[in-house]
């Protein structure tokens, strides 16, 4: 994994595949078993950011 900075709130990542696949993973299994204490803010930003890397994926897919 390497990470890049562009601006300074913007990063640049680069995975391989395997790296991406585990952080989406675990991205889900939060979201999907979060205890209570977990912000609802928190898990509303892990639930769009796996929302867009499920559309990205997509994209990536078609022909």
């Amino acid at each position: 994994m390497e990470l890049e900075r562009i601006r300074p709130l913007v990063l640049r990542g680069t995975f391989h595949a395997y790296e991406l696949a585990a952080l989406v993973a675990a991205a889900r299994f939060v979201v999907e078993t979060a205890p209570a204490d977990v912000p609802q803010e928190a898990l509303d930003q892990l639930t769009h950011l796996l929302a867009d890397y499920d559309r990205q994926l997509r994209e990536l897919a078609a022909p």
